[in-house]
């Protein structure tokens, strides 16, 4: 076992300064494509967050669109940054407060039928990407740059 270990360490070892841009690519990058999927804000858009009791609907739609575009922007933006370490660390963590914010309020507002185990169409919360993308955004915001 420990042989196998030293061998893993040894593979493994090369990619440790840049691994934590799997996560950060993965998680701006799947953002921003939500966000951009929503523009233009489409007339059904709206009406749906209405139907969902979204106050001022027409408001908060290009708020959630735009939200999420800045946010996954930001959190590439702010690893990029590392080099100014102060300015890239509160992006991230802003970027990442922010994801944590619009994940929480997707899962209330567009997954309030969920349960935790089973809900909606039989799917399970837990084995969604909205549970893995709220924990993504909420690790930047408490990590920021650090690695």
């Amino acid at each position: 076992m420990e042989k196998l270990n030293i061998f893993l360490e040894k593979l493994a070892s090369p990619f440790f300064n840049i691994a934590h841009w799997i996560l950060r690519l993965g998680l701006g990058i799947s953002f921003f494509l939500h966000g951009f999927g929503k523009l233009p804000i489409s007339p059904g858009f709206v009406q749906w967050l209405g139907s969902k009791g979204v106050f001022a609907p027409q408001v908060f739609a290009p708020l959630i669109a735009w939200g999420e575009i800045l946010a996954g922007l930001g959190i590439i933006l702010g690893g990029i940054l590392v080099s100014t370490n102060t300015l890239g660390n509160i992006i991230t963590r802003i970027s990442g407060g922010a994801v944590g914010v619009i994940m929480i309020s997707a899962i209330f507002i567009a997954h309030s039928d969920w349960a935790i185990f089973i809900g909606e169409r039989g799917q399970v919360l837990f084995a969604s990407e909205q549970i893995f993308l709220l924990l993504l955004g909420l690790y930047f915001a408490i990590r920021g740059n650090e690695v």
